[in-house]
């Protein structure tokens, strides 16, 4: 039943959606779609003529389908299955009613969306995209970012925390000499990845002119036209601005970037156990399989597969 064809919400359900606004001053959006998915509800309580209080699981489950069945998203039956949990929680509290109905039903599983990312044609066109105009130290800022984004698959946050040197305060440096990154990743675990000789020259240019704009004191790697640490955003931001002057036919986003060094790795390697320990995307179980890799084989991959990597110094 579509939501406009609903009866207005009756008075129990008009005081939980005053509870959410006043008390728990939720988003009026959020509001909204909780009203939504509340008439829902009801219509199905009165098309099954059953009192809402009195509603069992197995018919929870059945509405739940019947949405699904009319063409609602997965992820728009969750939000339902959520809302409708919420007001049972409130009821339970309440002592309005003894079970929650809502609390066992699960939603269906939506798709995963498929990862975007840059051809290599495209990416390698960003990674060496020289703008005409332009302050020369923001651009050789700009173009050390974009060389790490895809040629080390970091996260923005793994960039943005690089400092100059290492130190014991230090969330993440480049060794130059031993061509490597070391960052710290998602769950604060560390992991060491390769500087392909492009990003290494590219670094080199940036720390020739960094000391024109950042603060004497100043530990990060990656600062803003102010000499500060750059953050998220500001990388986005140029990111984004850099990848509409390249001519790039798609919003550019360093997650995206990052996307793209995997995808192109894979394509050429074949190696996926070696991508997935270098982007740290390994969860407990497969961590085991990916420590027993040595950051020696993890490099070989990369050279050999990946286009900006080029030649590494010799050891």
């Amino acid at each position: 039943m579509p939501v406009a064809a609903a009866a207005e919400l009756g008075p129990a359900l008009q005081r939980y959606l005053e509870h959410l606004r006043v008390e728990r001053r939720l988003a009026p959006r959020s509001v909204s779609m909780i009203h939504d998915a509340l008439q829902r509800l009801q219509a199905s309580a009165v098309a099954a003529k059953v009192d809402l209080r009195e509603v069992q699981p197995m018919q929870v489950r059945r509405w739940a389908a019947q949405l699904r069945e009319r063409g609602l998203a997965a992820r728009s039956v969750a939000i339902h299955l959520s809302a409708w949990r919420g007001l049972y929680r409130w009821w339970g509290r309440e002592g309005v009613v003894k079970i929650n109905p809502v609390e066992g039903v699960r939603a269906p599983k939506a798709p995963k969306p498929l990862p975007k990312a840059l051809s290599v044609e495209q990416a390698v066109a960003l990674a060496t995209f020289e703008p005409r105009h332009g302050d020369p130290v923001l651009l050789a800022r700009d173009h050390c970012m974009v060389e790490l984004l895809y040629g080390s698959g970091l996260r923005v946050a793994e960039l943005v925390g690089l400092d100059l040197r290492a130190g014991d305060g230090a969330a993440g440096w480049i060794d130059a000499a031993d061509a490597s990154a070391q960052v710290l990743g998602k769950g604060s675990k560390r992991r060491a990845v390769p500087v392909g000789a492009a990003a290494l020259a590219a670094l080199r240019a940036w720390l020739h002119l960094r000391a024109q704009i950042a603060k004497p004191e100043e530990p990060a790697l990656f600062v803003s036209r102010r000499g500060t640490r750059l953050t998220a955003s500001q990388v986005r931001s140029r990111l984004k601005a850099l990848a509409l002057q390249a001519g790039l036919p798609t919003h550019v986003h360093p997650h995206m970037l990052r996307h793209s060094f995997a995808s192109h790795l894979l394509q050429s390697s074949g190696d996926l156990r070696a991508v997935q320990e270098l982007l740290g995307h390994a969860n407990i179980s497969t961590t085991q399989v990916y420590t027993r890799l040595d950051f020696q084989h993890l490099a070989k991959v990369y050279d050999a597969a990946h286009p900006r990597a080029k030649k590494r110094p010799a050891p």
